[in-house]
């Protein structure tokens, strides 16, 4: 039996009766980090709809304390967008995507994270893109933003840049997650998991495959920015190996990691161990820059070898 604490239904059975307009959930899950959930609440109830669909947002919360149910509490009492929660107590984001997605109303889902911040046309943004290319899911730009002055070698480095591509353009499943996407309800309807549980990351690239090769069409929409929040506690050298060895181990899990891939990581690796000393004397940014892709290398070899290189479900910041 799913638990979901909703106080807020009626308010949503009250848009929910304007067959005219379509529905968007806009679905967040959370871990431990209700400060940037209570940012993002209090930025989503500010959605520019254009009268042209309604919204409601369903939080699922992946921690047995459940501290992101305060600010939930808290933003429904300055929020006009129907607010929904719900727990999931078994650790995993996979667990925790499937539990929102359970939650979930409407004709749409929009994924976010719970660490960024939306335009105030983001869904709209979404949702044109959506109407006007007939596809199946809108992904839209993860944008970096520092609220304090990080490090220079940080801000000068790849790490956290994420390609931006022209609305329009068809999405490649290595680039898809689901931290600024807009599907339509079909793509999840008679799945009960649509994520699976295996997966500590990655599993919406995995989510993104399947769905793709079932015959989903995926668009990009270059205009629905969302800017995600990089705390100091990511600026450190130790989280970003951290990041890279699970993000490694996560793609030698996928179907696609042949052959050809692992013999590049086996050249990869003593290779790059080999030039760091000297990659060190051209400073900071060159030198994260290698130990990251070293790091996603070694990751991806230990998972080959039954060796799980980080063993918590989250990395937290």
């Amino acid at each position: 039996m799913t638990w979901c604490d909703d106080p807020s239904a009626a308010a949503f059975a009250g848009s929910a009766q304007q067959p005219a307009l379509p529905h968007i959930s806009v679905c967040i899950c959370t871990y431990k980090r209700p400060g940037p959930l209570r940012r993002l609440l209090g930025e989503l109830s500010h959605q520019v709809t254009e009268g042209r669909f309604t919204y409601s947002i369903v939080v699922a919360d992946n921690e047995e304390e459940r501290s992101g149910e305060a600010a939930v509490t808290e933003a429904r009492l300055s929020s006009n967008v129907p607010i929904h929660y719900c727990a999931e107590p078994v650790r995993g984001i996979a667990m925790a995507r499937n539990k929102v997605v359970a939650n979930a109303h409407g004709d749409f889902l929009a994924f976010i994270d719970d660490d960024e911040i939306p335009v105030h046309g983001w869904l709209l943004k979404l949702f044109e893109a959506c109407e006007k290319h007939q596809a199946d899911g809108v992904l839209g730009p993860v944008l970096r933003h520092f609220d304090e002055s990080p490090p220079a070698w940080l801000v000068a480095s790849n790490l956290y840049i994420r390609r931006v591509h022209s609305t329009g353009t068809p999405v490649y499943w290595r680039e898809a997650r689901t931290g600024n996407v807009l599907i339509r309800r079909r793509v999840v309807e008679g799945d009960s998991s649509p994520f699976r549980s295996e997966f500590r990351a990655g599993e919406d690239h995995d989510f993104f495959r399947r769905k793709s090769e079932q015959g989903f069409r995926f668009i990009w929409s270059s205009d629905a920015e969302v800017f995600e929040v990089i705390p100091p506690a990511r600026w450190r050298r130790m989280y970003c190996v951290r990041k890279a060895l699970l993000q490694g181990a996560t793609a030698a899990q996928q179907p696609d990691f042949g052959a050809a891939e692992m013999a590049k990581s086996l050249v990869a690796v003593p290779l790059y161990i080999f030039i760091l000393p000297f990659v060190f004397l051209l400073g900071q940014t060159r030198f994260m820059t290698l130990v990251v892709k070293l790091s996603s290398h070694a990751g991806k070899l230990l998972m080959l070898a039954h060796i799980n290189p980080v063993r918590e479900e989250y990395i937290s910041d």
